[in-house]
């Protein structure tokens, strides 16, 4: 194996990382800050005006583990550039987002017919890249090191929901970009609309 480029990013399982990381990566302001990556973790009920973003934040922690490598489940991946936190993927089976399989008039289940509550089917619901590192290949490498890490941990395929139009609207840029899954060799799978995807890679 040929030694990894100084610009190519390190990708950790996020109980990996030390929790600062996370809570750099994620900044005080922003959509990522904002959300916390709970758009789709919310119990029904609860909406983002109620719930504080320090909540959502504690959220986070306790969902990825962070600081614990021992932990056996995680919510997501870091990438890093030398010591710094520059992008996440939140990577998790599917029926563990209960926002998303929740809602049937989601976009992600318009059109579609399948057990939503299936254990073996993993998602992607969030890549992003930490603002002054994009355009660096970082969500590209987060993605493809999803598909390594979903299909080590069981998952029998693992699909994601990316836009399809190159001018996103606020908090819909979330997924990523349709052209990082399909170089992942994710294949589209329906077409909810014409601005979403859904895509999946099966093991």
């Amino acid at each position: 194996m040929s030694p990894r480029s100084p610009r190519s990013p390190r990708i950790v399982a996020a109980n990996l990382a030390d929790c600062r990381d996370l809570a750099t990566l994620f900044g005080r302001r922003g959509a990522a800050a904002t959300c916390q990556c709970q758009r789709y973790r919310l119990a029904r009920g609860e909406s983002f005006a109620g719930t504080p973003v320090r909540v959502r934040a504690q959220r986070l922690r306790e969902q990825t583990a962070c600081g614990d490598p021992e932990s056996a489940t995680t919510s997501g991946l870091l990438a890093y550039l030398g010591d710094e936190p520059v992008g996440w993927c939140a990577l998790a089976p599917r029926a563990s987002y209960e926002g998303l399989v929740r809602n049937a008039n989601q976009t992600a289940w318009r059109g579609r017919d399948e057990d939503r509550g299936d254990p073996t089917v993993w998602a992607i619901t969030c890549v992003f890249t930490r603002p002054g590192r994009r355009g660096q290949g970082i969500a590209s490498a987060l993605v493809e090191h999803a598909v390594t890490a979903a299909r080590s941990r069981g998952a029998a395929c693992l699909e994601a929901y990316p836009i399809t139009v190159a001018e996103a609207t606020w908090g819909e840029e979330h997924p990523g970009p349709l052209s990082i899954y399909l170089a992942a060799g994710f294949e589209i799978v329906h077409r909810p609309s014409a601005r979403r995807a859904v895509v999946r890679v099966a093991f």
